[in-house]
């Protein structure tokens, strides 16, 4: 099964691989990362084959598995509630400046949020144009099911960096920009990506295929 104690990990370097965001957050007051906040390198407890993606919500933090059991470490931001969703996918797409438009599901939930994307309550095919305010940010990795559906998943950047570090999505897992691009370079398509279970939460979305939910562990 999959189990967050994978990533109870030891640290190993802190060397940093992000920029401060202060610049590229646009509301309010500049806003910096917490040191503890920022990408490392670590040693994992469990051996896991390298070149996976491994996101564990109840320590928001991402790992992407090297050789000789070790991992890039980053604190991410998660979804909120019960719309954190877990199961085992693949990287089926990667896009660069995305463009967004928001699911069925968070229609339903909040229709006078997006009444820009609504007509007469219907969902109809517009895309809010990939740039800085995009709610994708600058690269988006997303995660199909086994049977190579589009969950609706994805990791993703943010020009918010309050965000980072606490539950505030609808499901997907974001980093800051500058990030983000560092590990959208190091994935490559097709990639493994597990989102191990959230403590006391369970999924709320409703268009995910049901061959995203298998939490079998393979190894």
């Amino acid at each position: 099964m999959l189990n967050r104690r994978h990533f109870l990990a030891a640290s190993l370097a802190a060397g940093s691989l992000g920029m401060t965001p202060a610049s590229a957050h646009k509301k309010g007051e500049a806003y910096v990362l917490p040191e503890e906040y920022m990408p490392r390198e670590v040693r994992l407890k469990t051996k896991l084959a390298p070149g996976e993606i491994h996101v564990d919500p109840n320590q928001f933090a991402l790992f992407f598995t090297l050789e000789k059991n070790r991992a890039m470490k980053w604190t991410v931001g998660i979804g909120r509630g019960n719309l954190y969703h877990p199961g085992e996918f693949h990287v089926g797409a990667k896009r660069k400046w995305p463009t967004w438009a928001p699911t069925q599901d968070m229609l339903d939930r909040n229709p006078d949020g997006y009444k820009d994307f609504t007509e007469g309550g219907q969902y109809f095919e517009t895309a809010q144009p990939g740039g800085i305010d995009n709610p994708l940010g600058a690269r988006a990795l997303y995660l199909y099911s086994s049977s190579g559906k589009d969950t609706y998943l994805r990791i993703h950047g943010t020009n918010n960096p309050r965000t980072i570090g606490v539950e505030v999505s609808n499901g997907c897992a974001r980093l800051i920009n500058p990030q983000v691009e560092v590990l959208y370079d190091m994935v490559p398509l097709n990639t493994r990506v597990v989102l191990y279970p959230k403590a006391g939460e369970g999924p709320a979305h409703n268009t995910i295929p049901n061959t995203a939910l298998d939490t079998q562990h393979s190894s």
